[in-house]
């Protein structure tokens, strides 16, 4: 199975299934939500059978494929994956299809066409994989860039409360820091001797001024992408106002194109200008930890809380990653997959939640858990899982992340860690507020309010709860992948893990 195309496959597959739900009558939408859902599973089927072929101790790329494309560019299909990019894939694959099952009646509350909506989120799907399998810097770009139309679509026609203003100012902030990658991808074309190839253009000797330009165009985008504080203030408004099934791939996976285009093209390419920028980038890391935070704190929208929260956890991704050691950057990677699966699930959570209630203010909450017990509990769950309670997933990436900086930074990591009781405030606070005290009279007379979680709801949080317990407690089977691909990068950047003090050995061996 090694020479199948798995990457070209899997990325023109979900195409082809939003072309045939798109076509669909507009009068059957359950038809087009089960060929959705069946296309999904026909992803997922096939990541697992390329996650099993994969072999983590051999090559860094592999599942190559080239295809030429504009020859006179040096431009190609050029797909490949590590064992980051890997594991991304293997979150799309995983979480598409539990947003489709989740979003089953959020098109027809919209009132607008069925089809499209589940033919936007195979579209999405397919971008999705594009842009993490690309192996040719100017296929990376197009799919960045196309990734906006969909989402553009999703949050403009499908959202709530001010969804066309969301809608605009995500597409707009993308656009923007689109136009400035662009710039760089034309220079970088220039120096690296006309190619996009990614391979190629690793081993190109760029001057440190073009370096750090380059670096910076290329930074500016992912930064805006990821987000990082201060380019942060686009998520909470797409994040309020999407539906809650493309809010939970927005800040699932969509966000984390920006960290992964740091650790693939950023590190790699420009190794001396990361260096150079490292300072800045704890920096704004840090920053944006404790800003979110107490941001989060203060919401009463239970969306745009749990969209603040992903801006600071992203700051723990970012810290981890310019640390530069193994330990940290490893600590990044699971916490991207990490945080895909527990703010996935807290999103969609938040979703059903709302979907009952008719209104996304935890004012209009209290008590919640006396009317929909299991609800209140997946809830209460996803909560601590975001806010990294030791035996939860999120708990081992972040963990990594502060232990890997803390040998190299000790005052960046004693300073990110206050966001760690900052979580426990905003997590615990919004749950206390939504599903526990007195009850709520207003909630007795919604009779949304008195359907706890239904058959179909169940299969879509089971498998995320699932996965967040396996991973907290054991990890191995994605550290093993990611682990070399991390190695590899350190090694582009020239940086290696500190080695113990003497004292330290000493006692080690005692």
């Amino acid at each position: 199975m090694s020479n199948f195309p798995f990457l070209s496959v899997l990325t023109v597959a979900p195409l082809v299934g939003a072309l045939v739900v798109a076509f669909l009558p507009r009068h059957r939408p359950e038809l087009a939500k089960q060929v959705a859902f069946a296309w999904s599973l026909l992803v997922l089927v096939l990541s697992v059978v390329m996650w099993v072929s994969f072999n983590a101790g051999g090559d860094r790329f592999q599942f190559r494929e080239s295809y030429s494309w504009i020859p006179n560019w040096g431009v190609s299909f050029t797909f490949a994956a590590d064992g980051i990019a890997l594991v991304m894939l293997m979150l799309i694959a995983v979480l598409v299809p539990l947003v489709i099952l989740a979003s089953w009646h959020d098109a027809e509350s919209s009132k607008r066409s069925v089809p499209v909506y589940f033919a936007l989120l195979l579209v999405l799907e397919c971008t999705m994989i594009g842009v993490f399998a690309a192996a040719d810097v100017f296929l990376f770009y197009v799919f960045f860039e196309v990734m906006l139309v969909p989402m553009y679509f999703l949050i403009g026609s499908y959202g709530g409360h001010q969804r066309q203003y969301a809608a605009v100012k995500f597409f707009l902030y993308s656009l923007v820091g689109g136009l400035f990658m662009l710039a760089a991808v034309i220079g970088l074309w220039v120096v690296g001797g006309k190619t996009f190839d990614w391979q190629a253009l690793s081993q190109v000797d760029i001057s440190t001024g073009t370096e750090r330009w380059l670096f910076l165009g290329f930074f500016l985008a992912f930064a805006i992408k990821a987000p990082f504080f201060p380019f942060h203030t686009w998520l909470p408004d797409a994040g309020g106002a999407a539906p809650a099934g493309a809010a939970a791939l927005l800040v699932g996976v969509l966000d984390k194109v920006g960290t992964f285009g740091i650790l693939r093209y950023c590190l790699p390419l420009f190794p001396e200008a990361s260096k150079w920028f490292a300072p800045w980038a704890l920096a704004l890391g840090v920053i944006g930890i404790i800003y979110a935070a107490l941001l989060a704190v203060g919401q009463n929208d239970l969306k745009r809380l749990v969209s603040y929260t992903s801006i600071a956890h992203f700051g723990f991704i970012g810290v981890g990653i310019f640390a530069f050691t193994t330990q940290a950057g490893t600590g990044a990677v699971l916490y991207m997959l990490n945080h895909g699966l527990a703010t996935g699930l807290l999103f969609l959570v938040v979703g059903m939640l709302i979907a009952r209630r008719g209104s996304a203010l935890i004012s209009d909450f209290g008590g919640a858990g006396k009317l929909v017990p299991v609800l209140a509990g997946v809830l209460f769950f996803a909560g601590l899982a975001s806010l990294a309670l030791p035996g939860t997933a999120p708990f081992i990436s972040e963990f990594l992340v502060l232990i890997g900086t803390f040998t190299v930074n000790k005052p960046v990591a004693v300073i990110a860690t206050l966001g760690i009781i900052l979580a426990a405030a905003y997590v615990l606070w919004m749950v206390q507020r939504t599903t526990q005290g007195t009850l709520n009279p207003a909630l007795t007379e919604v009779d949304g309010m008195r359907k706890d979680l239904n058959l179909r709801e169940k299969f879509v949080v089971a498998p995320l709860i699932a996965l967040i317990v396996l991973l907290g407690f054991y990890p191995k089977p994605v550290t093993d992948v990611i682990n070399p691909a991390v190695q590899a990068t350190m090694d582009d950047i020239g940086r290696t893990d500190p080695a113990p003090s003497v004292g330290t050995v000493q006692e080690a061996r005692r």
